[in-house]
């Protein structure tokens, strides 16, 4: 399997998501397409791509976001996807249609040499959380984005605004350890969570205008598919399914049980709507 070259204190990052992490999402792409779609509508939305613009999608993973631009930029734009992992992108290359003005680069944005001043909106769906050093990223990016270029990207809230992904974790903590403790600013989901930072890097990295949006939504873990699929769910994708890695099969069974208890208040037909918190940030290339 191909690694990307990349910035030294993105490796670690770079191995998760061409290890277990790429793994487990290339294997349930469709799955976490469907749970995440909300989320992307939004996106594209505040992003406001247009006919015929270049857009550069950074951490486009499985390609569902990079797929859904270039449906909206027709035949005479492009959407290039970038991402650290391989499996992911080789999911992407595989369901992108024939014909469809896209492609992929497995590289680290931090350090990638992008073409100067080559796009006019650069978007991100949860990729842009993981960078060691931020404000180097976001810097080299945004070199990539055209004079005053747009920059649209979600990222998530604090943990607390997010229960879709506290709940199975904190059921499964019941039964195996807790993980280790990350800082605020460590690279991970919810690195992005303080407006005081991710106003901070932006306005470092060169980006003015700077607005973020609270979006509180509602997700189904289940995607309609009933509470077996939302424990499912929990136990392959997010913080739940990192705190059970390696664990022996009865651990890993038992709190699956406790997962499926705290989920069943929130169970509602076939479907399991958790509450969730993102910003949606906007910005443009100063």
């Amino acid at each position: 399997m191909d690694i990307p070259a990349g910035h030294d204190l993105n490796a670690d990052q770079i191995a998760y998501w061409n290890g277990p992490g790429g793994q487990h999402w290339t294997e349930r792409q469709q799955v976490q397409d469907a749970l995440l779609a909300p989320v992307s509508d939004i996106l594209i939305d505040r992003a406001t791509p247009r006919a015929g613009e270049r857009i550069v999608d950074v951490g486009c993973g499985c390609g569902a976001t990079t797929i859904a631009f270039a449906q909206k930029v027709g035949p005479t734009g492009h959407v290039y996807g970038i991402d650290v992992s391989a499996p992911m992108l080789a999911r992407a290359r595989q369901i992108a249609p024939a014909g469809m003005p896209v492609d992929f680069a497995l590289a680290d944005a931090t350090v990638y040499p992008f073409v100067s001043a080559s796009f006019d909106l650069m978007v991100s769906r949860f990729g842009v959380m993981f960078f060691a050093e931020p404000a180097v990223s976001f810097f080299n990016m945004r070199r990539a984005l055209r004079p005053s270029g747009r920059l649209a990207f979600v990222c998530w809230r604090e943990p607390r605004d997010n229960p879709w992904l506290m709940l199975p974790l904190q059921a499964a903590y019941q039964y195996v350890p807790k993980l280790p403790q990350l800082g605020p600013e460590d690279p991970g989901p919810f690195s992005f969570a303080s407006e005081q930072r991710v106003q901070r890097i932006l306005s470092e990295a060169g980006f003015s205008g700077i607005e973020m949006e609270r979006c509180d939504l509602s997700l189904d873990v289940a995607t309609g598919r009933g509470l077996d699929a939302a424990v499912e769910t929990a136990l392959e994708i997010g913080p739940a399914s990192r705190a059970l890695e390696g664990q022996p099969p009865d651990l890993r069974a038992a709190a699956a049980n406790s997962i499926r208890q705290a989920l069943t208040p929130f169970a509602k037909g076939q479907a399991v709507p958790l509450p969730a918190s993102l910003w949606i940030v906007t910005a443009r290339a100063s």
